[in-house]
């Protein structure tokens, strides 16, 4: 946790942005994985962190705006608990490490709830994504969990935003802690990668190395030669010399901030001709937009910047002919394109998604676009110092976007299909750093992680 002058002061400023009322947050339970006592690992809710700090289950908390209490909800801990636990703080003090003065047991939240709707009091909640949190926080809201969605505070959820978008000087530095990890990690994959092993043998000795230094997962590793599939957690192919590893991969700092980084290399060690052309297509497509990016630059329009940078760089191999701008504007690129380039990043990988990716993402000035792959772009608005966002752009070779598109004829007059067909099989290249914008421009995070071909193919020689 941070110091509890923190979380207090947090607190503060989202009372500031609600103009009365009670704002009700519920923190996670555990989640069994097979039977109610064996459990996955238990991550508490990102908004709840934000605010409270308090990383273990069975917590909720209430601000009354109008009366200016804050109450921390939970349980004492028994004797039957502290048995398979060890020592466990009192609510008291779990209260105390967060700046709250009040506490009350969890088994009364369902009444105070419904003491604050019979007083007419207006009750601000957040968007649920658990069914354990729907089904309750229905049940004392007097609504069908279906309904639930449209019973959240859509100036609940703008205060939030707009506290958690920009990251605090100890944000930063947490981010920080989480990519230096993450340098370790891909450095040990470049090294262990080698032709006839499975992918699940780089990944495990990935895993072995963030257990060492303490920290977790912020999301599931993506590791394979297969990098072409956007989200790939299957880790059974076994590396072939001419293939090319997508290794996206990040964890959490001891506080729960996030990081997100991809690397890809070759598996033999060095990049023959075809690969380092698509690669260096790519770095300079991210190295542009690292030096484009800064405060009050519409991502969308980094976005569509990236977007001619790639297909320019397929010009050169004799794949792409016409108007990069005009292409890009028609979504042409998304035959190779499929995917944004980039999200915010802070105590979620995807930054306050479980928000709604449009209020975070997107503004009265930028709309989503509703063409294939631009869609999926997950930040458009213009950036302001103290977002912390990824940078990533990549190709994407992906034979059933291909045959679909050149049985269609689809931009026929941008893409040599035919030039095009001998890159069916070669995979995916993307590059992802993460970017704190600031006053002046941005800054990549954490230290240096192998990305030109000579840093990498040295990496790998290693």
């Amino acid at each position: 946790m941070f110091e509890p002058a923190i979380y207090r002061a947090r607190r503060d400023a989202l009372k500031e942005r609600l103009d009365g009322g009670v704002a009700l947050f519920l923190g996670h339970e555990e989640s069994p994985m097979n039977y109610a006592d064996n459990h996955y690992a238990f991550r508490q809710d990102s908004s709840f962190l934000y605010l409270w700090g308090l990383d273990q289950p069975g917590l909720a908390a209430a601000i009354d705006v109008d009366e200016g209490t804050e109450t921390l909800f939970g349980h004492e801990p028994g004797l039957d608990e502290i048995v398979w636990t060890g020592p466990l703080p009192t609510l008291a003090e779990r209260a105390a490490g967060a700046a709250v003065g009040r506490t009350e047991p969890i088994e009364t939240l369902g009444e105070q709830v419904a003491a604050w709707r019979a007083a007419g009091r207006t009750v601000h909640v957040l968007p649920q994504f658990r069914t354990d949190n729907r089904l309750r926080l229905a049940g004392w809201l007097g609504c069908e969990p279906e309904e639930l969605d449209n019973r959240t505070s859509e100036t609940l959820v703008r205060a939030v935003i707009a506290l958690r978008q920009r990251k605090s000087p100890e944000e930063v530095g947490e981010i920080e802690k989480a990519i230096e990890i993450s340098c370790d990690m891909h450095v040990l994959a470049m090294e262990a990668a080698r032709p006839g092993i499975l992918e699940a043998e780089v990944v495990r000795r990935v895993l072995a190395c963030v257990a060492q230094r303490g920290a977790s997962l912020s999301f599931p590793i993506i590791f394979s030669v297969r990098g072409e599939v956007l989200h790939n957690h299957a880790y059974g192919n076994r590396m072939e010399a001419g293939q090319l590893v997508v290794h996206d991969s990040g964890v959490s700092s001891a506080v729960g901030y996030a990081s997100d980084i991809t690397r890809t290399f070759p598996v033999s060690g060095r990049f023959d001709e075809r690969q380092k052309s698509v690669y260096e297509t790519v770095l300079r497509a991210h190295e542009r937009a690292l030096a484009t990016v800064g405060p009050g630059v519409r991502f969308r329009d980094l976005y569509d910047g990236v977007a001619r940078d790639l297909l320019e760089g397929l010009r050169d191999l004799g794949i792409f002919r016409g108007d990069s701008a005009e292409a890009v504007a028609r979504g042409a690129h998304a035959l190779v394109f499929q995917c944004g380039c980039g999200h915010m990043v802070g105590l979620d990988v995807h930054d306050m998604e479980a928000l709604g990716e449009d209020l975070v993402g997107y503004d009265e000035t930028v709309r989503r676009s509703e063409l294939f792959g631009v869609a999926t772009l997950r930040l458009g608005r213009a950036l302001e110092p103290g977002f912390v966002v990824a940078v990533e752009p990549g190709i994407y070779f992906i034979p059933e976007v291909f045959e679909r598109w050149r049985g269609e004829g689809r931009f026929a007059e941008y893409f040599d299909y035919a030039a095009l067909e001998p890159y069916m099989g070669f995979g995916g290249v993307r590059i992802e750093d993460d970017v704190l914008i600031t006053e002046e421009g941005a800054r990549v995070l954490g230290p240096p992680i192998p990305k030109t071909v000579a840093e990498v193919e040295a990496a790998c020689g290693a």
